[in-house]
């Protein structure tokens, strides 16, 4: 397995080798020794999740605060932009973004560490994604970054889609509100 260093200290773009011939491929999405050797800390996971979602449908930009939760997220089927904000208070990337093309054509996976927003935006007809995630889900420390949040200028690649927000993320904040108890904490 390759991973891609990112700009970002811990958010780490894993590229797997999957079993590949005339019946399809095999994946092993997830090999604690392997992982954790490739830099993704000690993690019991609490939950897997899965989503389904259409062609042009952006969710996020979500995080959990103040039981954060690290991510593991794979695409099952389909094609995503993947967005990661940094939103740690001291981070030296505080308010930084990126992107990543996730598929099951090239399969790639990304570790996304507490402290992080994370949306997607789906590019193919359907996209079904896979997250382990290290902690439940609260939905009372649910927050939602606002997608198009001008301060950050996210640049995702809306052309030729009709793009669908629900409710909750169009009403999402921008950053510059949310105050520093809202946030957690950047810990090397």
């Amino acid at each position: 397995m390759e991973t891609i260093s990112t700009a970002v200290p811990g958010l780490i773009l894993l590229k797997p080798n999957p079993f590949r011939d005339e019946r399809g491929f095999f994946l092993e999405s997830w090999q604690s020794g392997r992982y954790h050797a490739l830099g993704i800390p000690e993690t019991t996971w609490a939950q897997d999740n899965v989503s389904c979602s259409k062609k042009g449908v952006l969710r996020g930009l979500h995080f959990q605060y103040p039981r954060t939760q690290g991510k593991l997220i794979t695409v099952l089927q389909g094609e995503v932009y993947d967005v990661v904000v940094d939103i740690r208070n001291g981070s030296p990337t505080f308010g930084q973004h990126l992107g990543f093309n996730l598929s099951d054509k090239n399969l790639h996976q990304l570790w996304i560490p507490k402290g992080f927003a994370h949306g997607f935006l789906v590019l193919s007809d359907l996209a079904i994604v896979s997250y382990k995630a290290s902690e439940f889900y609260y939905p009372e420390d649910e927050k939602t970054l606002l997608w198009n949040d001008p301060v950050l200028s996210i640049s995702w690649p809306l052309s030729g889609l009709t793009l669908t927000v629900s409710n909750k993320d169009a009403r999402g904040i921008p950053l510059e509100r949310f105050s520093k108890t809202e946030l957690p904490s950047f810990s090397q």
